[in-house]
């Protein structure tokens, strides 16, 4: 049987890269530092794939067509949404393991869409840049699996389906092949506004409640918090805690390691940075 092996809950700021000396010396320091401290602890955890967990903005799914969640099964690439110092390209995958898992979900309940070619925003490809492309310049082959839910716009996906298909990730590479080790990433928040009047507030308080849960293992709490409320606290980005969410359920009982937060106005959100470990 496969394995999953760790998790990591991150950011996927793409102000970091379109205005990378916004921030105080120290602050943006300290958040590149946080990336690379995910690597180097994902470099120690063997993995043959990672599964990141992220949101469309708008570039792939909007109104017209908006899955509830959604595999890549095929060739990857991206991000769509280039940026400096973020190009577009090829994204190492792990297509028989992203193929099995969908077909494995049909079977139990989980009707997975499937993207048999899928190009990721920066909800998957800042992550796989920052923290699973420096392990693969290690030597280490690691495919990369996205998966996408709907938090981006309403209708979202609920909190408790998140921390549910969380559990069928986890139960679909336990009945994979012995040799694959897997690691969640589950990618965004914490609070903020996109294109809203409050855009450039962090709230603290939120964002700190969010990573209690999380390093608490209290799934439960997470998935019990309403959409009025984080849309109230840690407003439309806030809904990214989905992805948080998934990783978890994939983890039950895991407890997370706070790797670094900080209230990032000028990068208009709060970065947050936890490993899951069993």
């Amino acid at each position: 049987m496969g394995k999953i092996v760790g998790g990591f809950l991150v950011p996927h700021d793409p102000m970091m890269f379109l205005a990378p000396e916004a921030p105080p010396e120290e602050v943006r320091g300290r958040m590149w530092a946080a990336f690379e401290q995910c690597a180097d602890r994902l470099a120690k955890l063997d993995a043959t794939a990672v599964v990141i967990v992220g949101g469309d903005h708008y570039f792939n799914f909007g109104t017209d067509c908006l899955p509830q969640y959604l595999i890549g099964t095929g060739d990857v690439d991206g991000p769509l949404d280039v940026m400096p110092g973020l190009k577009r390209r090829a994204i190492p995958d792990s297509q028989d393991l992203a193929s099995f898992m969908a077909r494995h979900g049909h079977d139990n309940g989980f009707d997975w869409s499937v993207a048999r070619a899928f190009t990721v925003d920066h909800a998957v490809a800042i992550p796989d840049r920052l923290i699973v492309d420096p392990v693969r310049t290690r030597g280490k082959t690691i495919g990369t699996i996205p998966v996408y839910v709907a938090s981006g716009v309403d209708p979202y996906i609920s909190m408790s389906r998140c921390a549910a298909l969380g559990g069928a990730i986890r139960a679909a590479v336990e009945a994979a092949d012995d040799h694959e080790r897997v690691v969640l990433i589950g990618s965004g928040g914490l609070s903020h506004w996109i294109g809203l009047p409050q855009m450039g507030q962090v709230n603290e308080a939120f964002d700190r409640e969010i990573l209690s849960y999380a390093c608490s293992g209290d799934l439960g709490a997470m998935t019990r918090l309403s959409d009025e409320y984080i849309l109230s606290h840690g407003g439309n980005g806030g809904m990214e805690i989905r992805h948080w969410a998934v990783a978890m359920g994939a983890m039950p009982g895991a407890h997370g390691y706070l790797i670094d937060y900080a209230p990032v106005p000028e990068w208009v959100t709060g970065l947050g940075f936890v490993q899951l470990i069993q």
